[in-house]
Protein backbone atom coordinates (compact mmCIF):
# COMPACT_ATOMS: atom_id res chain seq x y z
CA UNK A 1 0.00 0.00 0.00
CA UNK A 2 1.15 3.24 -0.75
CA UNK A 3 1.36 6.24 1.43
CA UNK A 4 -0.09 9.64 0.89
CA UNK A 5 1.91 11.55 -1.46
CA UNK A 6 4.27 14.86 0.80
CA UNK A 7 2.68 18.00 -0.46
CA UNK A 8 5.43 20.06 -0.91
CA UNK A 9 6.95 16.90 -3.36
CA UNK A 10 4.19 16.94 -5.73
CA UNK A 11 3.92 21.08 -5.85
CA UNK A 12 7.91 21.02 -6.72
CA UNK A 13 7.48 18.23 -9.63
CA UNK A 14 4.10 19.83 -11.44
CA UNK A 15 6.06 22.86 -11.44
CA UNK A 16 8.95 21.46 -12.99
CA UNK A 17 7.01 19.50 -14.85
CA UNK A 18 4.56 22.17 -16.22
CA UNK A 19 1.53 20.70 -15.11
CA UNK A 20 -1.39 21.32 -12.94
CA UNK A 21 -3.35 19.09 -11.09
CA UNK A 22 -7.12 18.49 -11.76
CA UNK A 23 -9.79 15.67 -10.16
CA UNK A 24 -11.12 12.87 -11.92
CA UNK A 25 -14.89 12.76 -13.63
CA UNK A 26 -15.62 11.60 -10.00
CA UNK A 27 -14.02 14.13 -8.16
CA UNK A 28 -11.82 11.75 -6.02
CA UNK A 29 -8.65 11.54 -8.17
CA UNK A 30 -6.41 13.41 -10.17
CA UNK A 31 -6.85 11.20 -13.66
CA UNK A 32 -4.07 8.85 -12.11
CA UNK A 33 -6.01 7.01 -9.72
CA UNK A 34 -4.63 9.26 -7.03
CA UNK A 35 -6.98 11.10 -4.39
CA UNK A 36 -7.15 14.82 -5.00
CA UNK A 37 -7.94 16.88 -1.25
CA UNK A 38 -8.19 20.46 -1.45
CA UNK A 39 -8.19 22.78 1.93
CA UNK A 40 -9.66 26.42 2.02
CA UNK A 41 -9.78 28.92 5.22
CA UNK A 42 -13.45 30.11 5.90
CA UNK A 43 -14.26 33.31 4.15
CA UNK A 44 -15.46 35.19 7.37
CA UNK A 45 -13.04 35.92 10.26
CA UNK A 46 -15.25 33.81 12.60
CA UNK A 47 -16.98 30.12 12.11
CA UNK A 48 -19.04 28.92 14.74
CA UNK A 49 -19.37 25.60 14.54
CA UNK A 50 -22.02 24.61 17.46
CA UNK A 51 -23.66 21.35 16.15
CA UNK A 52 -24.59 19.58 19.55
CA UNK A 53 -24.14 16.15 18.18
CA UNK A 54 -21.04 14.76 17.16
CA UNK A 55 -22.07 13.24 13.89
CA UNK A 56 -23.48 17.04 12.56
CA UNK A 57 -20.21 19.06 14.39
CA UNK A 58 -18.29 16.88 12.43
CA UNK A 59 -19.75 17.63 8.75
CA UNK A 60 -20.17 21.01 9.79
CA UNK A 61 -16.72 20.83 10.43
CA UNK A 62 -15.45 18.98 7.02
CA UNK A 63 -17.64 21.97 5.39
CA UNK A 64 -15.70 24.59 7.14
CA UNK A 65 -12.55 23.60 5.81
CA UNK A 66 -12.22 21.14 3.05
CA UNK A 67 -13.73 21.81 -0.46
CA UNK A 68 -12.53 18.47 -1.58
CA UNK A 69 -11.35 14.80 -0.54
CA UNK A 70 -11.25 11.88 -2.77
CA UNK A 71 -11.01 9.74 0.56
CA UNK A 72 -12.99 10.02 3.43
CA UNK A 73 -12.50 8.38 6.89
CA UNK A 74 -16.05 7.25 8.29
CA UNK A 75 -16.40 5.90 11.82
CA UNK A 76 -19.77 5.03 13.60
CA UNK A 77 -20.60 7.46 16.18
CA UNK A 78 -20.80 6.30 19.39
CA UNK A 79 -17.92 4.00 19.10
CA UNK A 80 -14.88 5.46 20.96
CA UNK A 81 -12.04 2.63 19.51
CA UNK A 82 -13.31 3.77 15.98
CA UNK A 83 -13.36 7.26 16.49
CA UNK A 84 -9.93 7.72 17.96
CA UNK A 85 -8.22 5.42 15.09
CA UNK A 86 -10.42 7.24 12.57
CA UNK A 87 -8.59 10.41 13.70
CA UNK A 88 -5.64 9.09 13.49
CA UNK A 89 -6.14 7.20 9.90
CA UNK A 90 -7.87 10.78 8.96
CA UNK A 91 -4.90 13.34 10.32
CA UNK A 92 -2.09 11.26 8.82
CA UNK A 93 -4.07 10.98 5.43
CA UNK A 94 -5.08 14.82 5.38
CA UNK A 95 -8.96 13.98 4.80
CA UNK A 96 -12.03 14.53 6.72
CA UNK A 97 -13.09 11.94 9.67
CA UNK A 98 -16.89 12.02 9.75
CA UNK A 99 -19.36 9.98 11.73
CA UNK A 100 -22.04 7.98 10.49
CA UNK A 101 -25.35 8.15 13.55
CA UNK A 102 -26.94 5.18 11.86
CA UNK A 103 -23.92 2.93 11.89
CA UNK A 104 -24.75 1.02 8.97
CA UNK A 105 -24.46 3.95 6.64
CA UNK A 106 -27.95 5.18 6.46
CA UNK A 107 -27.60 8.19 7.54
CA UNK A 108 -28.47 11.21 4.41
CA UNK A 109 -26.46 14.41 5.80
CA UNK A 110 -23.23 12.75 6.03
CA UNK A 111 -23.60 11.05 2.56
CA UNK A 112 -24.85 14.19 0.98
CA UNK A 113 -21.27 15.72 2.75
CA UNK A 114 -19.30 12.87 0.87
CA UNK A 115 -20.89 13.86 -2.36
CA UNK A 116 -20.18 17.48 -1.74
CA UNK A 117 -16.83 16.30 -1.09
CA UNK A 118 -16.33 13.72 -4.76
CA UNK A 119 -15.70 11.22 -1.96
CA UNK A 120 -14.66 8.25 -4.43
CA UNK A 121 -13.76 6.06 -1.72
CA UNK A 122 -14.49 5.59 1.84
CA UNK A 123 -12.45 4.24 4.39
CA UNK A 124 -14.70 2.71 6.98
CA UNK A 125 -13.47 2.19 10.44
CA UNK A 126 -15.62 -0.37 12.41
CA UNK A 127 -18.47 -0.06 10.08
CA UNK A 128 -19.67 -2.26 7.74
CA UNK A 129 -20.56 0.55 4.72
CA UNK A 130 -20.09 3.84 3.76
CA UNK A 131 -23.58 6.15 4.18
CA UNK A 132 -25.54 6.47 1.27
CA UNK A 133 -23.64 3.94 -0.51
CA UNK A 134 -23.75 4.73 -4.56
CA UNK A 135 -21.14 4.17 -6.30
CA UNK A 136 -18.13 4.65 -4.01
CA UNK A 137 -15.63 1.97 -2.74
CA UNK A 138 -15.60 1.22 0.29
CA UNK A 139 -12.65 0.33 2.19
CA UNK A 140 -13.64 -1.58 5.51
CA UNK A 141 -11.16 -2.27 8.47
CA UNK A 142 -11.94 -3.21 11.73
CA UNK A 143 -11.37 -1.00 14.66
CA UNK A 144 -7.45 -1.93 15.26
CA UNK A 145 -4.18 -0.34 15.27
CA UNK A 146 -2.99 -3.06 13.16
CA UNK A 147 -5.97 -3.27 10.57
CA UNK A 148 -5.69 0.91 10.13
CA UNK A 149 -2.30 0.72 9.74
CA UNK A 150 -2.19 -1.78 6.82
CA UNK A 151 -5.04 -0.08 5.03
CA UNK A 152 -3.25 3.08 4.69
CA UNK A 153 -0.02 2.81 4.60
CA UNK A 154 0.87 5.20 8.62
CA UNK A 155 3.04 3.32 10.87
CA UNK A 156 0.67 2.57 13.79
CA UNK A 157 2.11 0.00 15.34
CA UNK A 158 2.09 1.55 18.64
CA UNK A 159 -0.58 2.24 20.39
CA UNK A 160 -1.44 5.19 22.56
CA UNK A 161 -3.77 4.58 25.10
CA UNK A 162 -6.42 7.40 25.74
CA UNK A 163 -8.66 7.93 28.64
CA UNK A 164 -12.06 8.46 28.72
CA UNK A 165 -12.07 12.42 28.59
CA UNK A 166 -8.73 13.05 26.81
CA UNK A 167 -10.10 12.40 23.21
CA UNK A 168 -10.05 15.55 21.74
CA UNK A 169 -6.80 16.35 23.45
CA UNK A 170 -5.22 13.47 22.31
CA UNK A 171 -6.42 13.83 18.58
CA UNK A 172 -5.28 18.17 18.78
CA UNK A 173 -1.51 16.46 19.33
CA UNK A 174 -1.51 14.27 16.73
CA UNK A 175 1.16 14.69 14.30
CA UNK A 176 0.21 14.76 10.51
CA UNK A 177 3.67 13.04 9.54
CA UNK A 178 3.97 10.71 12.34
CA UNK A 179 0.37 10.05 14.19
CA UNK A 180 0.13 7.48 16.95
CA UNK A 181 -2.71 4.74 16.89
CA UNK A 182 -5.12 6.02 19.40
CA UNK A 183 -7.24 3.37 21.44
CA UNK A 184 -9.12 3.49 24.40
CA UNK A 185 -7.57 3.15 28.24
CA UNK A 186 -9.75 0.44 28.92
CA UNK A 187 -8.84 -1.80 26.16
CA UNK A 188 -11.70 -2.07 24.25
CA UNK A 189 -11.55 -2.40 20.68
CA UNK A 190 -13.90 -1.90 17.66
CA UNK A 191 -15.38 -4.23 15.23
CA UNK A 192 -15.99 -4.57 11.44
CA UNK A 193 -14.98 -8.13 10.75
CA UNK A 194 -12.27 -8.59 7.71
CA UNK A 195 -10.30 -5.81 5.99
CA UNK A 196 -11.16 -5.44 2.44
CA UNK A 197 -10.52 -2.94 -0.32
CA UNK A 198 -7.21 -0.89 -0.99
CA UNK A 199 -7.12 2.95 -0.80
CA UNK A 200 -6.09 5.23 -3.64
CA UNK A 201 -2.84 7.30 -2.88
CA UNK A 202 -3.86 10.44 -1.14
CA UNK A 203 -2.24 13.98 -2.27
CA UNK A 204 -2.41 16.14 1.02
CA UNK A 205 -3.70 19.44 0.63
CA UNK A 206 -1.89 22.52 1.50
CA UNK A 207 -2.07 23.07 5.52
CA UNK A 208 -4.18 25.96 6.97
CA UNK A 209 -1.64 27.00 8.80
CA UNK A 210 -3.24 30.60 9.38
CA UNK A 211 -6.56 28.78 10.14
CA UNK A 212 -7.07 28.80 13.79
CA UNK A 213 -9.69 25.98 15.26
CA UNK A 214 -10.44 26.93 18.99
CA UNK A 215 -12.22 23.31 20.44
CA UNK A 216 -13.69 23.29 23.83
CA UNK A 217 -12.43 19.55 23.96
CA UNK A 218 -15.74 18.68 24.81
CA UNK A 219 -17.14 14.68 23.24
CA UNK A 220 -18.71 16.42 20.28
CA UNK A 221 -16.28 18.02 19.39
CA UNK A 222 -13.52 15.25 18.74
CA UNK A 223 -14.34 14.36 15.26
CA UNK A 224 -14.02 18.08 13.91
CA UNK A 225 -10.38 18.21 16.06
CA UNK A 226 -9.65 15.67 13.82
CA UNK A 227 -10.53 17.28 10.59
CA UNK A 228 -8.74 20.51 11.28
CA UNK A 229 -5.47 18.56 12.03
CA UNK A 230 -5.97 17.06 8.75
CA UNK A 231 -6.72 20.27 7.17
CA UNK A 232 -3.22 21.62 8.86
CA UNK A 233 -4.72 24.50 11.00
CA UNK A 234 -3.61 25.45 14.75
CA UNK A 235 -6.00 23.88 16.78
CA UNK A 236 -6.06 24.90 20.48
CA UNK A 237 -8.11 23.41 23.09
CA UNK A 238 -10.05 25.70 25.75
CA UNK A 239 -10.49 23.27 28.31
CA UNK A 240 -14.35 24.05 28.23
CA UNK A 241 -13.89 27.58 28.21
CA UNK A 242 -16.21 29.45 25.52
CA UNK A 243 -14.64 33.24 26.36
CA UNK A 244 -11.26 33.50 24.05
CA UNK A 245 -10.26 35.96 26.89
CA UNK A 246 -9.79 33.31 29.32
CA UNK A 247 -6.80 31.95 28.05
CA UNK A 248 -3.08 32.96 27.63
CA UNK A 249 -2.47 30.72 25.09
CA UNK A 250 -5.32 30.84 23.24
CA UNK A 251 -4.81 35.53 22.95
CA UNK A 252 -1.20 34.57 22.29
CA UNK A 253 -2.84 32.62 19.25
CA UNK A 254 -4.98 34.46 17.63
CA UNK A 255 -2.83 37.43 18.06
CA UNK A 256 -0.22 36.35 15.70
CA UNK A 257 -2.89 36.90 12.70
CA UNK A 258 -5.44 39.40 13.80
CA UNK A 259 -7.29 39.12 10.52
CA UNK A 260 -6.65 35.26 10.28
CA UNK A 261 -9.88 33.00 9.53
CA UNK A 262 -11.09 31.67 13.38
CA UNK A 263 -13.19 28.25 13.48
CA UNK A 264 -14.86 27.64 17.16
CA UNK A 265 -15.54 24.10 17.68
CA UNK A 266 -18.22 23.09 20.55
CA UNK A 267 -21.97 23.59 21.82
CA UNK A 268 -21.06 25.89 24.11
CA UNK A 269 -19.31 28.26 21.61
CA UNK A 270 -23.62 29.02 19.91
CA UNK A 271 -24.08 30.55 23.52
CA UNK A 272 -21.18 32.47 24.16
CA UNK A 273 -22.76 35.97 23.81
CA UNK A 274 -20.40 38.28 22.32
CA UNK A 275 -17.90 35.84 20.97
CA UNK A 276 -17.18 38.34 17.62
CA UNK A 277 -15.75 41.40 19.96
CA UNK A 278 -14.35 38.82 22.46
CA UNK A 279 -12.03 37.43 19.79
CA UNK A 280 -11.16 40.45 18.27
CA UNK A 281 -10.24 41.63 21.96
CA UNK A 282 -8.18 38.54 21.84
CA UNK A 283 -6.69 39.33 18.68
CA UNK A 284 -5.17 42.12 20.44
CA UNK A 285 -2.58 39.93 22.43
CA UNK A 286 -3.02 42.15 25.23
CA UNK A 287 -2.63 40.42 28.62
CA UNK A 288 -3.75 41.18 31.87
CA UNK A 289 -1.02 40.81 34.70
CA UNK A 290 -1.05 37.08 35.16
CA UNK A 291 -1.71 36.03 32.22
CA UNK A 292 -5.17 35.78 29.88
CA UNK A 293 -7.74 38.51 29.50
CA UNK A 294 -10.14 37.58 32.41
CA UNK A 295 -9.90 38.57 35.66
CA UNK A 296 -11.49 35.74 37.93
CA UNK A 297 -11.13 33.27 38.92
CA UNK A 298 -8.17 32.60 36.83
CA UNK A 299 -6.38 35.33 39.36
CA UNK A 300 -6.34 36.63 43.06
CA UNK A 301 -4.95 39.88 43.43
CA UNK A 302 -3.26 41.32 46.56
CA UNK A 303 -3.16 45.07 47.26
CA UNK A 304 -1.35 48.17 49.15
CA UNK A 305 -4.68 50.97 49.39
CA UNK A 306 -3.67 54.56 49.65
CA UNK A 307 -2.87 58.00 48.21
CA UNK A 308 1.11 57.86 46.34
CA UNK A 309 3.38 60.40 48.93
CA UNK A 310 0.77 60.55 51.90
CA UNK A 311 1.27 57.78 54.56
CA UNK A 312 -1.64 59.10 56.58
CA UNK A 313 -3.92 57.63 53.84
CA UNK A 314 -2.64 53.96 53.48
CA UNK A 315 0.26 52.17 53.34
CA UNK A 316 0.34 52.81 49.33
CA UNK A 317 2.08 56.17 50.09
CA UNK A 318 4.64 55.03 53.05
CA UNK A 319 6.98 54.27 50.57
CA UNK A 320 7.95 55.30 46.94
CA UNK A 321 7.17 53.65 43.79
CA UNK A 322 10.13 51.09 43.83
CA UNK A 323 9.40 50.38 47.11
CA UNK A 324 5.70 49.97 47.10
CA UNK A 325 6.23 47.69 44.04
CA UNK A 326 8.61 45.16 45.98
CA UNK A 327 5.70 45.61 49.18
CA UNK A 328 2.98 44.71 47.31
CA UNK A 329 4.72 41.59 45.79
CA UNK A 330 6.10 41.11 49.68
CA UNK A 331 2.42 41.18 50.88
CA UNK A 332 1.42 38.61 47.66
CA UNK A 333 3.73 36.18 48.26
CA UNK A 334 2.50 34.32 51.59
CA UNK A 335 -0.80 33.82 49.41
CA UNK A 336 1.14 32.09 46.65
CA UNK A 337 0.73 28.67 48.61
CA UNK A 338 -2.54 29.34 50.07
CA UNK A 339 -4.15 30.43 46.71
CA UNK A 340 -2.58 27.18 44.88
CA UNK A 341 -5.94 27.38 42.15
CA UNK A 342 -5.18 30.58 41.16
CA UNK A 343 -2.35 33.28 39.54
CA UNK A 344 -1.76 35.27 42.36
CA UNK A 345 -1.07 39.00 41.27
CA UNK A 346 -0.14 41.98 43.39
CA UNK A 347 -1.65 45.43 42.86
CA UNK A 348 -2.16 49.13 43.59
CA UNK A 349 -5.21 50.74 44.74
CA UNK A 350 -4.34 54.12 43.98
CA UNK A 351 -6.71 56.79 45.71
CA UNK A 352 -6.87 58.86 42.78
CA UNK A 353 -9.14 61.34 44.23
CA UNK A 354 -8.93 62.43 47.55
CA UNK A 355 -11.85 64.11 50.02
CA UNK A 356 -11.56 66.53 51.52
CA UNK A 357 -12.95 68.44 54.78
CA UNK A 358 -13.34 71.78 53.31
CA UNK A 359 -14.19 73.36 49.85
CA UNK A 360 -11.68 72.58 47.10
CA UNK A 361 -11.05 75.17 44.10
CA UNK A 362 -14.14 73.34 42.22
CA UNK A 363 -16.52 73.42 45.22
CA UNK A 364 -16.69 69.52 44.99
CA UNK A 365 -15.11 68.73 48.14
CA UNK A 366 -13.00 66.29 46.61
CA UNK A 367 -9.17 67.01 45.29
CA UNK A 368 -8.16 65.25 41.52
CA UNK A 369 -4.64 64.45 41.89
CA UNK A 370 -3.27 65.06 38.14
CA UNK A 371 -2.52 62.30 36.00
CA UNK A 372 0.48 63.53 35.71
CA UNK A 373 1.26 62.40 39.30
CA UNK A 374 -0.29 58.74 38.92
CA UNK A 375 1.17 57.97 35.78
CA UNK A 376 4.71 56.84 37.13
CA UNK A 377 3.29 54.81 39.44
CA UNK A 378 0.49 53.48 36.83
CA UNK A 379 3.29 53.08 34.26
CA UNK A 380 6.00 51.52 37.02
CA UNK A 381 3.32 49.28 37.88
CA UNK A 382 2.18 47.83 35.30
CA UNK A 383 5.80 47.12 34.08
CA UNK A 384 6.42 45.04 37.41
CA UNK A 385 3.38 42.68 36.52
CA UNK A 386 1.04 44.48 38.99
CA UNK A 387 -2.90 45.36 38.22
CA UNK A 388 -3.45 48.87 38.99
CA UNK A 389 -7.45 50.34 40.54
CA UNK A 390 -7.86 54.00 40.43
CA UNK A 391 -9.80 54.99 43.58
CA UNK A 392 -12.40 57.37 43.42
CA UNK A 393 -13.62 59.82 46.37
CA UNK A 394 -15.98 62.41 44.53
CA UNK A 395 -17.49 64.61 47.24
CA UNK A 396 -20.10 66.53 45.47
CA UNK A 397 -19.43 65.51 42.13
CA UNK A 398 -20.56 62.34 40.24
CA UNK A 399 -18.44 59.13 39.97
CA UNK A 400 -19.01 59.25 36.02
CA UNK A 401 -17.14 63.41 35.88
CA UNK A 402 -14.34 62.20 37.93
CA UNK A 403 -13.51 58.68 36.08
CA UNK A 404 -13.59 61.13 32.70
CA UNK A 405 -10.45 62.97 34.10
CA UNK A 406 -8.53 59.78 34.36
CA UNK A 407 -9.69 58.09 30.82
CA UNK A 408 -6.00 58.22 29.40
CA UNK A 409 -4.88 55.85 32.05
CA UNK A 410 -8.18 53.87 32.00
CA UNK A 411 -7.40 52.54 28.82
CA UNK A 412 -4.20 51.22 29.55
CA UNK A 413 -5.08 47.12 29.74
CA UNK A 414 -3.58 46.46 33.56
CA UNK A 415 -6.32 49.39 35.00
CA UNK A 416 -9.48 49.56 36.76
CA UNK A 417 -11.94 51.16 38.70
CA UNK A 418 -13.31 51.56 42.12
CA UNK A 419 -16.10 53.91 43.79
CA UNK A 420 -15.97 54.76 47.37
CA UNK A 421 -19.67 55.71 47.92
CA UNK A 422 -18.66 56.95 51.67
CA UNK A 423 -17.03 59.77 50.08
CA UNK A 424 -20.01 60.78 47.62
CA UNK A 425 -21.76 63.71 49.12
CA UNK A 426 -25.11 65.16 48.53
CA UNK A 427 -24.88 69.06 47.37
CA UNK A 428 -25.70 69.90 51.58
CA UNK A 429 -23.28 67.76 52.89
CA UNK A 430 -19.49 67.53 53.89
CA UNK A 431 -16.99 64.60 54.63
CA UNK A 432 -16.63 62.86 58.43
CA UNK A 433 -20.45 64.87 58.92
CA UNK A 434 -21.97 62.55 57.00
CA UNK A 435 -21.17 59.03 55.63
CA UNK A 436 -21.87 59.41 51.66
CA UNK A 437 -23.64 57.07 49.29
CA UNK A 438 -24.40 56.64 45.85
CA UNK A 439 -27.66 55.52 44.14
CA UNK A 440 -27.73 52.28 41.90
CA UNK A 441 -28.32 54.17 39.12
CA UNK A 442 -25.18 56.30 39.44
CA UNK A 443 -23.25 52.92 39.87
CA UNK A 444 -25.17 51.33 36.48
CA UNK A 445 -24.05 54.67 34.56
CA UNK A 446 -20.16 54.35 35.51
CA UNK A 447 -20.87 50.02 34.46
CA UNK A 448 -22.04 51.32 31.03
CA UNK A 449 -19.32 54.42 30.75
CA UNK A 450 -16.60 51.68 31.75
CA UNK A 451 -17.89 49.12 29.49
CA UNK A 452 -18.25 50.72 26.71
CA UNK A 453 -14.97 52.23 27.49
CA UNK A 454 -13.56 48.84 27.74
CA UNK A 455 -14.87 47.60 24.25
CA UNK A 456 -14.45 50.07 22.28
CA UNK A 457 -10.59 49.78 23.17
CA UNK A 458 -10.81 46.11 23.08
CA UNK A 459 -8.91 45.88 26.41
CA UNK A 460 -8.99 42.95 28.83
CA UNK A 461 -12.02 42.82 31.44
CA UNK A 462 -11.82 45.58 33.32
CA UNK A 463 -12.27 45.67 37.63
CA UNK A 464 -14.80 47.94 39.02
CA UNK A 465 -15.04 47.94 42.66
CA UNK A 466 -17.78 48.76 45.09
CA UNK A 467 -16.57 50.05 48.08
CA UNK A 468 -19.19 49.03 50.80
CA UNK A 469 -19.13 48.62 54.62
CA UNK A 470 -22.87 49.77 55.15
CA UNK A 471 -26.09 48.77 53.21
CA UNK A 472 -27.48 52.17 53.18
CA UNK A 473 -24.37 53.14 51.32
CA UNK A 474 -25.50 51.70 47.90
CA UNK A 475 -29.12 51.42 48.09
CA UNK A 476 -30.76 49.06 45.31
CA UNK A 477 -27.05 47.43 44.79
CA UNK A 478 -29.56 44.19 43.75
CA UNK A 479 -29.93 46.37 40.90
CA UNK A 480 -26.46 46.49 39.69
CA UNK A 481 -25.48 45.92 36.28
CA UNK A 482 -23.12 42.71 36.03
CA UNK A 483 -24.61 42.04 32.70
CA UNK A 484 -21.40 43.50 30.78
CA UNK A 485 -18.94 41.00 30.32
CA UNK A 486 -16.46 43.43 29.55
CA UNK A 487 -16.22 44.24 33.21
CA UNK A 488 -15.80 42.09 36.49
CA UNK A 489 -17.96 43.79 39.07
CA UNK A 490 -16.69 43.53 43.25
CA UNK A 491 -18.40 44.51 46.13
CA UNK A 492 -15.75 44.90 48.21
CA UNK A 493 -15.92 45.08 51.98
CA UNK A 494 -13.65 47.81 53.90
CA UNK A 495 -14.96 47.49 56.97
CA UNK A 496 -13.21 47.90 60.05
CA UNK A 497 -12.76 46.95 64.12
CA UNK A 498 -13.03 43.55 65.93
CA UNK A 499 -13.25 40.81 63.37
CA UNK A 500 -17.06 39.53 65.04
CA UNK A 501 -18.40 42.94 63.55
CA UNK A 502 -15.94 42.81 60.53
CA UNK A 503 -17.44 38.94 59.54
CA UNK A 504 -21.25 40.11 60.01
CA UNK A 505 -20.56 42.87 57.96
CA UNK A 506 -19.35 40.20 55.30
CA UNK A 507 -22.19 38.19 55.97
CA UNK A 508 -24.62 40.85 55.40
CA UNK A 509 -23.37 42.24 52.09
CA UNK A 510 -23.13 39.11 50.96
CA UNK A 511 -26.93 38.31 51.53
CA UNK A 512 -27.59 41.26 49.09
CA UNK A 513 -27.69 40.61 45.01
CA UNK A 514 -27.28 40.20 42.33
CA UNK A 515 -25.15 37.12 41.74
CA UNK A 516 -22.93 37.62 39.49
CA UNK A 517 -20.34 39.79 41.67
CA UNK A 518 -16.90 39.19 43.19
CA UNK A 519 -15.56 39.70 46.35
CA UNK A 520 -13.26 41.88 48.24
CA UNK A 521 -11.94 42.39 52.06
CA UNK A 522 -9.57 44.50 53.49
CA UNK A 523 -6.94 44.20 56.12
CA UNK A 524 -6.40 47.47 58.35
CA UNK A 525 -3.39 47.79 60.16
CA UNK A 526 -4.19 49.85 62.64
CA UNK A 527 -7.97 49.71 63.08
CA UNK A 528 -8.41 46.00 62.82
CA UNK A 529 -8.84 44.29 66.55
CA UNK A 530 -6.57 42.22 65.38
CA UNK A 531 -5.26 42.72 61.63
CA UNK A 532 -6.16 38.87 60.48
CA UNK A 533 -2.77 37.01 59.00
CA UNK A 534 -3.14 35.85 54.91
CA UNK A 535 -3.63 32.34 56.90
CA UNK A 536 -6.63 33.53 58.41
CA UNK A 537 -7.68 35.37 56.17
CA UNK A 538 -7.71 32.73 53.70
CA UNK A 539 -8.70 30.18 56.62
CA UNK A 540 -11.78 32.79 58.32
CA UNK A 541 -12.87 34.68 55.18
CA UNK A 542 -15.63 32.48 53.79
CA UNK A 543 -16.30 32.17 50.72
CA UNK A 544 -12.45 33.39 50.10
CA UNK A 545 -12.82 37.05 48.29
CA UNK A 546 -11.09 37.33 44.89
CA UNK A 547 -8.85 40.58 46.27
CA UNK A 548 -7.40 41.03 49.58
CA UNK A 549 -6.23 44.75 50.23
CA UNK A 550 -4.19 46.57 53.37
CA UNK A 551 -4.35 49.87 54.36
Amino acid sequence: MRRRTAPLAVSALLLAAGCTSSAGSDGSGSGDGSAAVAASAPDQRLTVVADAEPAAAAVSTSRALFDEAGVVVVAPDGDPAATLLGASAAVGLGVPLLLDPEGAGGDETVAAELDRLGAGTVLAVGGDAAPGGGDRDVVTVPATAEAVGAATGLDLAEADPVPADGGAAAVAGLDPDAPAALVPEDGVGGGGGEASGELPEVTRAEPLEDTVVLAAGTPESLAGVATARAAGAQVQLTGGATDPRASADVVDLVAQDPAGSVVALGAGFGAEEGLDWKLETAATGAQLPGGGQLLFPQHFMVALYGHPGTGSLGVLGEQDVDASVQRARDHAAPYEALVPDATVVPAFEIIATVASQFPTDEGDYSYEAPVEQLRPWVEAAGQAGLYVVLDLQPGRTDFVTQAERYRELLVLPHVGLALDPEWRLAPDQVHLTQIGSVPVEEVNRVVTWLADLTRENRLPQKLLVLHQFRVDMIPGREQVDVSRDELSVMVHADGQGPQGSKQETWRVLRGIGPEGLTWGWKNFYDEDQPMLTPEETVAQVSPRPQLISYQ
